[in-house]
């Protein structure tokens, strides 16, 4: 049987079309930056994780030569051209069941402090549930794994909004999924998120998140207190 696996739902950083709500007090381009030390940091979270394959959807599917070379040799790379979100989770999954995988799970870019145990803990309550979602704190989820594709779960969803989970959830209700619920977690969406993670990353081992660290420590010091004193 094969392993479960995980898969990073990314994209390619690009100067002004990514994490552009950094911007301000980021630059445009620092905001890009700051997206690939956090994809950097998720892929090394992913890789260590034993007994998972690991597999990115990759959007557009140009850019895939990227991440060909900076993913692990053996990732599964998955090009998807979609509407929005949920078009694109809904194909990812399509195509890894066909592949023969019992179970799923897909995962943001952006969280990269996420402790491991919640990924093991979600491949886990597969065993006994349909689904398990790990809510976000702004109303979505960071991961989502299914066993088997339920097309409704993403479907009339208001993506990118505080409905997000809740929508999901009732989707799942009305077809009677079993489902199961990962402690909250947050993504880097924000200037707040950014100094949250600054914290953070203060209180980690310095062998963890080290792409963000360095991201960090290489601010100009002005932009750094800005950082500090965001509400």
């Amino acid at each position: 049987m094969k392993n479960p696996i995980l898969i990073i739902i990314a994209k390619e950083p690009q100067v002004g079309t990514t994490k552009t709500r950094l911007s301000p007090p980021l630059k445009l381009s620092e905001a890009a930056d700051l997206f690939e030390a956090l994809l950097d940091d998720t892929i090394d979270l992913a890789s260590s994780i034993e007994g998972i394959d690991l597999g990115v959807a990759v959007t557009p599917p140009e850019s895939v030569a990227y991440f060909e070379r900076k993913m692990p040799t053996g990732t599964i790379l998955i090009p998807v051209t979609c509407v929005d979100i949920g078009d694109c989770l809904k194909r990812v999954f399509e195509e890894l069941f066909q592949r023969g995988y019992a179970k799923v799970l897909a995962f943001n870019s952006d969280g990269p402090s996420l402790p491991k145990e919640y990924i093991n803990r979600a491949v886990h309550f597969l065993e006994e549930n349909d689904i398990v979602f790990g809510p976000s704190e702004d109303g979505g989820y960071y991961l989502v794994g299914l066993k088997e594709l339920y097309p409704e779960i993403f479907s009339n969803i208001e993506w990118s909004t505080s409905q997000v989970l809740a929508q999901s959830l009732a989707n799942a209700g009305k077809v009677n999924l079993r489902v199961a619920l990962l402690p909250e977690w947050y993504d880097v969406d924000t200037a707040s998120d950014v100094k949250r993670l600054m914290e953070e990353v203060d209180t980690l081992p310095a062998n963890q998140l080290e792409h963000t660290r360095r991201f960090f420590e290489g601010l100009p010091p002005k932009l750094r207190s800005i950082l500090v004193d965001v509400e």
